[in-house]
Parts: C-alpha cells; sequence; structure tokens
C-alpha cells in the first residue's frame, strides 16, 4: 500500500467530477493513504453547504437510484476518514463564494498548502 499522500485537485464545478473527487479520496482514505482534497474556482461548490451551484444536480439522483453513494454520503464519509478538505482562498473570491457558505470544517488556504501537504505524493487533477 502506498504511504505517499495523495492530492487531489478539484477544478470543475460538475457534479460528476465532484462526486468522483470524493469516491477517489474516500477510497485511498479507506486504504489508509493521507488525503487531501483541495478545491479550486467552481470546484468551491462541492466544498458548500448548500453545493446546489455544481453544474447537472440530476445526476445525483440518477447516481443514488443506481446503487451508488450520492455526493452528500461521501462527503461525509471522507470527512469521517479524516480526508483533510480545503478550499482555495482565491478560488472562491474568483467564484464570488463567502467562507460562510463552507461546510464546517473546510480549511481555507492557498495552493502552497497543498503541495506542502502532498509533498512526494501524487496529484490528481479532476
Amino acid at each position: 500500500m502506498p504511504s505517499e499522500p495523495l492530492g487531489i485537485l478539484l477544478l470543475s464545478g460538475a457534479h460528476d467530477r465532484a462526486h468522483y473527487a470524493f469516491v477517489l479520496a474516500s477510497g485511498a482514505a479507506a486504504l489508509g493513504r493521507q488525503v487531501v482534497l483541495f478545491a479550486t474556482n467552481a470546484g468551491c461548490h462541492a466544498l458548500l453547504a448548500d453545493w446546489s451551484g455544481l453544474t447537472d444536480l440530476g445526476r445525483d439522483e440518477r447516481v443514488r437510484a443506481a446503487g451508488v453513494a450520492g455526493l452528500a454520503e461521501l462527503r461525509e464519509a471522507a470527512r469521517d476518514m479524516g480526508v483533510r478538505l480545503i478550499a482555495c482562498e482565491a478560488g472562491l473570491r474568483s467564484e464570488g463564494l463567502g467562507t460562510s457558505q463552507l461546510l464546517d470544517g473546510i480549511e481555507v488556504a492557498g495552493v502552497a498548502t497543498l503541495l506542502e501537504a502532498v509533498g512526494a505524493g501524487q496529484i490528481i487533477s479532476l
């Protein structure tokens, strides 16, 4: 099992990419990896308490109807497994979003924090 941290860079505000970012984060955390999910630009919507700003919201209902965990369940699982969730300060500003809109416990930081946390580990962009 790899011991290097996994960084997930979520740039997209599309439901399918946000959903899969949390699938990857939860899966890696379940395998014992340190995981950092860093959302920026439109991807910041996935870390809001109200994630209705993501595109193709109807997809969540279709995913759940197919027996797959929806975004709310995946976000909760990721948090329960200790995935470090960070919203990019500049990304929030560029989207016109405030920190008060974030889920409780979401860090706000810059890309240097992501790079430092991942170190020599992997970074996946969605």
